[in-house]
């Protein structure tokens, strides 16, 4: 999963992003609204943690804007208002969850977690996501088959989760990019297919009915063959 997160106190900044990073997430950090905005647009964020009180835009603007140009990312607003008043303006414009200043960590992972299970069948707990005869841990990064398992890297864990969270789909090498890399990474198609020729031989050793085909013009996609 991939979370950007948008905070002007520079410590809770860089003291976020380390515990989501801990947990696996793949985090990009910005401490003002406008850098913040041109990031969240181009919408290849799983979620976005969101500060109001920023330079240059506030929160509920990058919100709005967001909602306006049809970017549905879930947004957790983080503001030390406790006002009620504030909270359903958060929420009435676009914000999906509003989290006042000071929170416990343990509750913001919660409700990231939260947030990122809505529309995506393919989560069947906080830990797991299924397809065919795999399991992938996302605590741990481990790919388990039915009777082998197998570690795997930090692009490795991300590539197979992007796939499996969006298993209808088929993705393209610059969607993967974007995902993996950032929209204005200089990496270039041939990572893509490294990455993926080390997945298929990963899966090739656990599974049994799920592989990775290529889409000849388009992309990727992962399926699970019939039995």
């Amino acid at each position: 999963m991939r979370v950007l997160i948008v905070e002007d106190e520079k410590y809770l900044a860089e003291a976020l992003s380390q515990l989501l990073t801990q947990q696996n997430y793949t985090v990009d950090t910005f401490n003002d609204g406008e850098e913040g905005l041109d990031n969240a647009l181009t919408g290849i964020y799983d979620a976005i943690v969101l500060d109001v009180m920023l330079p240059g835009i506030n929160g509920f603007d990058i919100v709005k804007t967001l909602r306006e140009e049809k970017i549905t990312t879930p947004v957790i607003l983080l503001t030390a208002k406790s006002d009620v008043k504030d909270r359903i303006h958060g929420l009435d414009i676009g914000a999906d969850d509003y989290l006042p200043k000071p929170f416990d960590t343990g509750e913001l992972l919660a409700r990231l977690r939260a947030l990122t299970r809505r529309g995506n069948e393919v989560i069947v707990n906080n830990n797991e996501l299924k397809i065919g005869d795999i399991t992938l841990d996302t605590s741990s990064m481990q790919l388990y088959g039915t009777h082998r398992e197998t570690s795997l890297t930090k692009k490795e864990f991300e590539l197979l989760e992007y796939l499996i969270i969006n298993k209808s789909m088929v993705i393209s090498k610059e969607q993967i990019i974007e995902k993996l890399w950032g929209f204005d990474s200089e990496a270039e198609g041939n990572y893509v297919e490294v990455y993926i020729s080390f997945l298929r031989k990963k899966l090739a050793f656990v599974s049994k009915n799920v592989t990775i085909s290529t889409i000849r013009g388009i992309g990727y996609k992962i399926a699970e063959s019939a039995e």
